[in-house]
C-alpha cells in the first residue's frame, strides 16, 4: 500500500532527483489536510454501522426491486453480502482517505471486481449507486465537524465509481 508520501518519494527516488517545488506542493497539501483526514476517519470508524445502514436503506429505497424475487438482494444470504460489500467499500475508503493515496483500492478491492460481479451476475449500477450514496452520507455526516475544504473526501469514493463505470474503449 502506497501512502501520498511514498508515492511522490518513489516517483523522485526513480528519476535520482531532488524534490522540487511541485513535489514539496503535494506534500504540503497532503499535511495541511492530514488532521482533517484523520477527523475524517475517526467518524467513519464511530459511525460505520449506522453509515453502512443508512446507505443500505437509501439504496432499496431508491431500488426496490434489489429485494424482490429475482433480485440480487432477495435472499438473506445476497442481502447480507451486499451489506458486507458496502462495508468494504467504506473500509476501504477510510484507508484511502488516510494514505491521501487510492492506490489501495485497486490492490484490495478493484482489481478483478468488475469480471467478479459479471460472472456471478451482479450488476454494477446498483454497487456504483451505493458508493455514490456512501459518500454522500458520509458528508452529511461530516458537515457540523470539518470546517475547511472537504474535497478530499471525494477522491477514494470518486475513484472507485469511475474505476466500476462503464468505459469507451
Amino acid at each position: 500500500m502506497k501512502d501520498a508520501i511514498t508515492s511522490v518519494l518513489n516517483q523522485y527516488d526513480l528519476t535520482g532527483k531532488y524534490l522540487d517545488n511541485n513535489a514539496i506542493n503535494e506534500l504540503n497539501i497532503y499535511f495541511v489536510t492530514a488532521l482533517e483526514r484523520l477527523k475524517v476517519v475517526e467518524i467513519i470508524n464511530s459511525q460505520s454501522s449506522k453509515i453502512i445502514q443508512e446507505t443500505a436503506a437509501r439504496l432499496y429505497e431508491e431500488q426496490p426491486e434489489l429485494l424482490r424475487p429475482g433480485g440480487n438482494s432477495y435472499t438473506t444470504r445476497r442481502y447480507s453480502a451486499c451489506l458486507r460489500d458496502i462495508e468494504y467499500y467504506l473500509r476501504y475508503a477510510s484507508y484511502a482517505l488516510i494514505a491521501g493515496n487510492s492506490n489501495i483500492l485497486n490492490e484490495r478491492v478493484l482489481d478483478g471486481l468488475r469480471d467478479t460481479y459479471n460472472s456471478l451476475s451482479v450488476p454494477i449500477s446498483p454497487t456504483i449507486r451505493s458508493i455514490q450514496i456512501l459518500e454522500e452520507v458520509i458528508k452529511s455526516q461530516l458537515n457540523n465537524n470539518l470546517k475547511n475544504n472537504k474535497n478530499f473526501i471525494n477522491e477514494p469514493f470518486e475513484y472507485m465509481i469511475q474505476s466500476l463505470s462503464e468505459q469507451d474503449i
